[in-house]
């Protein structure tokens, strides 16, 4: 039985978070060193396209899908 997909909103309070800062607050990785392994490892998806870079800028209203999670970019 393959699980299910979660969804989680994050609520930025700049114009954008780059995608490696989104992996360090949710917990994927613990220091921004970590991103390149993790991206190669790991595909993510911004907006339903592939995404490997690190340092991709992502704003409100984006969706990002990262090991069956769905994240939603939220502004305030």
């Amino acid at each position: 039985m393959e699980k299910e997909s979660t969804q989680s909103e994050i609520v930025i309070h700049t114009p954008y978070i780059q995608l490696g800062q989104l992996m360090k607050i949710i917990g994927l990785i613990e220091t921004g060193g970590q991103i390149k392994s993790f991206l190669n490892q790991n595909p993510i998806q911004v907006n339903q396209q592939p995404e490997q870079r690190r340092g991709r800028k992502l704003y409100p209203g984006d969706q990002i899908m990262v090991q069956k999670r769905l994240i939603t970019i939220k502004g305030l």
